[in-house]
């Protein structure tokens, strides 16, 4: 039984998460946790941190800028679909945190963050503002933090012991088991940085996105240099795990040329 379950991990665990588009992002990926564990986790993570902004009166407190975030948002979700089919059914959250870092995230199933200091600190054009949360969309579409969840798991506990575990357990999970899954949670979806792969497909869907959505997509660039520029005391919690050099910036700007016709046939929108 327990081989039966290992081989059926494997199995079921090489494959993309997203249709092929303009972007021809089809890398099969290594997805061995299971979808409803990640994002009970992400879920529970997303809760704390809301609770934790609300304690120190930091979420939402700024009213246009949280419907400014919204509405560019909202615009990038409802063209997500070209990637997913199940992307209606996520239970989308948006929220703003008045955090000084220049950072924002989306969590598996669609809980979207932005810190304030990401606006203020670059000015940010909502061109650019959309460039940032669609690149963080696509990390969701993608389930690349899953993704590392998954590799993480067969680095740290194998993949035999991963299969014995979940036969014994099940979908059962004692207290002491959901309180350490969202220690884990929390540490694997904020600490570990994305993969460069990850990255350059976040950086291709994410343009892909935003031009889709009626957003240039050259604003990716632009706000990559205004981020660049900031000081090394004030480097930004984005550019700690979202490596900037020039390399990055020539492909950005590659890719948005080749999509720039979707920009053109929906900038109007």
């Amino acid at each position: 039984m327990k081989f039966f379950l290992i081989i059926l991990i494997f199995l079921s665990g090489c494959a993309s998460t997203t249709l092929e588009s303009d972007s021809n992002v089809s890398r099969h990926q290594l997805l061995i946790l299971p979808k409803f564990i990640a994002n009970s986790m992400a879920v529970d993570a997303y809760k704390e941190a809301i609770r934790n902004a609300e304690k120190n009166n930091k979420l939402n407190t700024d009213e246009d800028l949280l419907n400014r975030v919204k509405k560019i948002s909202y615009k990038l979700i409802d063209e997500a679909i070209v990637f997913r089919d199940d992307v209606k059914e996520w239970k989308w959250e948006i929220n703003v945190e008045d955090n000084e870092e220049v950072n924002a995230y989306c969590m598996p199933g669609g809980k979207i963050m932005v810190f304030s200091g990401l606006v203020e600190k670059v000015n940010a054009t909502d061109d650019e503002l959309a460039a940032v949360i669609g690149h963080e969309i696509v990390h969701a579409l993608r389930e690349h933090g899953r993704e590392r969840m998954s590799t993480a798991l067969v680095q740290q506990v194998g993949i035999i012991g991963f299969a014995a575990y979940i036969a014994n357990k099940g979908t059962r999970v004692s207290t002491d088991a959901a309180v350490q899954a969202v220690a884990l949670g929390t540490t694997l979806f904020f600490a570990l940085p994305n993969s460069r792969e990850q990255e350059r497909e976040a950086d291709k869907m994410g343009l892909e996105l935003t031009a889709r959505a009626g957003y240039n997509p050259m604003a990716a660039v632009s706000l990559w240099r205004k981020m660049s520029e900031l000081s090394e005391f004030d480097m930004p919690e984005f550019l700690s795990t979202h490596p900037s050099n020039e390399n990055r910036i020539k492909n950005l700007i590659e890719h948005a040329k080749k999509i720039n016709n979707l920009y053109e046939e929906n900038k109007n929108k």
